[in-house]
């Protein structure tokens, strides 16, 4: 594949910043990827742990990732211009000690730091829950950052809600775009809210048997008008049981809540819905829907694990968002 040619220095275009490849590290089902090929820049390398999920990329991408990062050399692994990664948010045992990439030792962050360490990508593109921020009080951030830093690169972030672009969930995520320093690309800016007008209605599967997910109990309580104005948000109606997470009902007139991997209840890992008359949990292709995968996105897990994949996935029109604002950042137009 021929590289695609960008630029640092956006006036006078004297640094030329050829960029053709990334890799993927905590891959899942390959969101990142999906983004970034959209561009045409080529996948040289992947890695994902879980079998399930390794099934689902392998079905859409002809690759079954590498597995546990923990094991795998740096040296083994490609040259690339970008490093991606939606990685697990861990506390740093010893952070606060000062010490840099050593104080990140025990945990993933780590391993995305050695790696990053011995290859120098040109841009570093992250992404992990919007608690990241504070997650032990701060110190798990700013040993990232500081840690970026001392690699050598200029680190930007910002938390994003994907129902302020296009897609109808309700999901922040904290976002890094990271340039090597040497780059000459000491400022970035994250792309603005679109707020399009789409809702949780617009994206339901049609001429499909959705009694599966259908829930049928006597604890069923809806509280508000079932009919609502359209909102860029999750608009609660109803409760199941007491109301728990997993427990409440919401208007296809608002967003999806926000998909997870985990948690119980009648309508976990999904949230309720009030479809045309009855209470149900979102299909697994509802769910591709609302974090953005294409129609054509395969899904040979059991619906057990595809909630579980998309709960732990990343919105790829976010991060295509995203992604064109680098390549605008380094001097070419994206259409």
């Amino acid at each position: 594949m021929p590289n695609i040619t960008y630029f640092s220095d956006i006036e006078n275009r004297m640094k030329p910043i050829k960029l053709s490849t990334f890799i993927d590290l905590f891959a899942g089902i390959g969101g990142f990827r999906l983004a970034l090929e959209s561009y045409g820049l080529k996948c040289v390398w992947s890695c994902e742990w879980d079998k399930h999920a390794q099934k689902t990329y392998f079905a859409n991408f002809g690759e079954i990732p590498t597995g546990d990062i923990t094991k795998i050399k740096e040296k083994d692994i490609p040259s690339h211009d970008i490093l991606c990664a939606g990685f697990p948010c861990q506390a740093f045992s010893i952070s606060g000690k000062q010490r840099g990439f050593e104080d990140t030792r025990g945990t993933l962050f780590f391993d995305i730091a050695r790696i990053v360490k011995y290859h120098k990508p040109k841009i570093l593109l992250l992404e992990n829950v919007k608690n990241f921020a504070g997650h032990n009080k701060g110190k798990t951030l700013n040993t990232s950052l500081r840690v970026l830093d001392e690699l050598g690169y200029f680190v930007f972030y910002d938390t994003l809600n994907a129902s302020h672009y296009g897609l109808p969930t309700s999901r922040e995520r904290i976002y890094f775009v990271c340039y090597r320093k040497d780059l000459g690309i000491p400022n970035f800016s994250f792309p603005e809210p679109t707020y399009e007008k789409i809702y949780l209605k617009d994206v339901l599967e049609k001429n499909a048997d959705l009694s599966i997910y259908e829930i049928k109990r006597k604890d069923i309580k809806i509280t508000k008008n079932r009919k609502q104005k359209l909102s860029l948000r999750p608009i609660q109606i109803g409760t199941i049981n007491n109301g728990g997470q997993g427990e409440r009902i919401y208007s296809i007139s608002g967003h999806a809540i926000t998909l997870s991997a985990y948690g119980g209840g009648a309508a976990a890992k999904t949230g309720a819905y009030l479809i045309d008359g009855k209470i149900r949990k979102l299909t697994p292709r509802e769910c591709a829907n609302v974090m953005g995968f294409p129609k054509n996105f395969r899904m040979p897990a059991t619906n057990s694990q595809a909630y579980k994949q998309f709960g732990n996935s990343v919105v790829v029109p976010v991060l295509m968002r995203i992604a064109g604002q680098i390549l605008k950042s380094c001097g070419t137009d994206i259409k």
